[in-house]
């Protein structure tokens, strides 16, 4: 299946929490794009240690994710 998810909050854990879900679902076998809008296209913006954001993104990215903007 293919999934799209719209991320465009400028939280840091729902952005984080979007890059998890996203990983979570291509473990399962699904083709996932995650189209950055607004202030989310800074992704990585609140990365820390509460909030792994970029290791997230680039797991997404190695798992042949999809990030769009």
């Amino acid at each position: 299946m293919q999934i799209l998810i719209i991320l465009s909050s400028a939280d840091p854990e729902i952005r984080w929490n979007t890059f998890r879900f996203g990983n979570f679902l291509l473990e399962k076998g699904e083709e996932v794009t995650i189209f950055l809008n607004g202030p989310a296209a800074d992704y990585a913006a609140g990365d820390g240690p509460s909030f792994p954001i970029r290791d997230e993104a680039r797991l997404f990215s190695l798992s042949e994710g999809v990030l769009a903007a």
